[in-house]
């Protein structure tokens, strides 16, 4: 079938992991997108972390997939006019330069919507315009902090924690995906487009609600009875790190398997799932639990429950990861191995759904990448490869209406 954006046409004006993580999913639904690069440069991660010299890596690679790549300079009054007449022939143009980048370009948003008021214009930046720190640049960990993940990450006797999670990168991304697409929609039935501005802080508070429900309650009644320190630990009046406890209502933690000594991921993720107690202790041996006023409601369980995931390790020390996750599904108890990268390359599952593809690369040959997290009963996205630094200028031009001599010309005057 036809690809459910095929038609759309997308500037993509982004570079690094942000923005090129929004308008490759973009690429993967159809969309002719168009990744506007520097003459001689292009995005900074075709260089970074290198591991073939002289090819792109593997960082740029994995973002930018399905897309088409044109080189222009648009600092130039040449660049300028063919970036004027992108704009009026696309439907989305999406960046996320540093504050004011776009208007030293004379690509404000104003004159893009004059140019072509159709046009939906996505904008990430690290802090909404009401923030004290709207000027300032934004990477992955510095959005982690001051969105709310960094100070309840980690344990309560170390500090603040990153998540390897691109919870500010990639998960900004998709924000600013659902938003594009809402826009979308909107134009159907106004005809007219809009700018979608997403912040980096934004995007990661909205995955870390829980933590702030959590700041709410601790002001309320001064503990929190699903978190470690309840009973016997002390709360201040901040959400404290919780290390590996489950967030919610089911305690959980992360326990040691066969293994571990050698293995740093021989773990997996073990849940006391509260309607399900009594099967928890058959499947561990433990019958006598069931009954116990000690053990028998969450409440009474919770000043002993590292006792417990202790007594649970015992369990565990004779069986692997996966082996006791086999067991354990039997009894309906929540729980997952801990898997390496290594274990996520080669799950077989992960292969059959399209989530871990590989894909075929000019100059590096094939190489591993992430498919469509998102899964369609009428069709499932083909990954191609990322473009080639300019590999698709001259046919860009050219459907913009440029003749081989125009294009020639603007190479020697370093248009392209």
């Amino acid at each position: 079938m036809e690809l459910p954006l095929s038609g759309i046409k997308v500037l993509d004006f982004t570079g690094v992991q942000s923005g090129p993580s929004c308008t490759q999913m973009l690429a993967w639904y159809g969309a002719d997108v168009i990744k506007i690069e520097r003459p001689g440069i292009g995005d900074v991660t075709r260089r970074q972390l290198r591991d073939i010299p002289d090819l792109d890596a593997l960082y740029f690679t994995m973002l930018n997939s399905n897309k088409r790549s044109l080189e222009l300079n648009t600092k130039t009054p040449e660049g300028e006019s063919i970036m004027e007449k992108l704009i009026k022939d696309a439907d989305i143009l999406v960046e996320n330069f540093h504050p004011g980048a776009l208007d030293h370009m004379g690509l404000s948003w104003e004159h893009i919507h004059e140019l072509n008021p159709r046009l939906i214009f996505g904008s990430i930046k690290g802090f909404n315009e009401c923030s004290p720190y709207n000027d300032l640049k934004s990477y992955e960990n510095v959005a982690q902090a001051v969105g709310g993940a960094l100070s309840t990450t980690g344990f309560w006797d170390g500090p603040p924690t990153v998540s390897s999670a691109a919870l500010g990168d990639s998960n900004t991304g998709m924000h600013l995906l659902i938003g594009l697409l809402t826009a979308l929609l909107a134009r159907e039935k106004t005809g007219v487009g809009q700018k979608v501005s997403v912040s980096m802080q934004d995007s990661v508070l909205n995955l870390c609600r829980v933590k702030l429900r959590d700041q709410q309650r601790l002001e309320k009644i001064g503990y929190l009875e699903e978190y470690p320190q309840y009973p016997n630990g002390v709360f201040t009046d901040v959400v404290p790190r919780g290390g590996n406890a489950g967030g919610g209502g089911q305690p959980g933690w992360v326990l040691k398997c066969k293994g571990w000594e050698e293995d740093p991921n021989a773990y997996i993720y073990f849940t006391i799932q509260e309607q399900n107690w009594e099967n928890t202790c058959i499947v561990l041996n433990k019958k006598e639990w069931i009954d116990d006023p000690k053990y028998n409601t969450a409440k009474a369980r919770q000043p002993h429950i590292f006792d417990i995931f202790s007594d649970i390790e015992k369990w565990l020390a004779d069986k692997d990861k996966f082996e006791a996750v086999e067991i354990l599904r039997k009894y309906g108890v929540p729980c997952a191995p801990v898997m390496s990268m290594k274990d996520i390359a080669y799950d077989k599952s992960l292969r059959e759904s399209a989530s871990v593809v590989e894909v075929e690369q000019p100059g590096r040959g094939k190489f591993l990448t992430v498919g469509s997290p998102i899964k369609f009963s009428g069709f499932c996205p083909e990954i191609k490869a990322a473009p080639l630094l300019g590999e698709h200028t001259e046919e860009i031009l050219n459907q913009l209406g440029y003749t081989e001599k125009e294009v020639s010309e603007l190479k020697i005057n370093k248009v392209i």
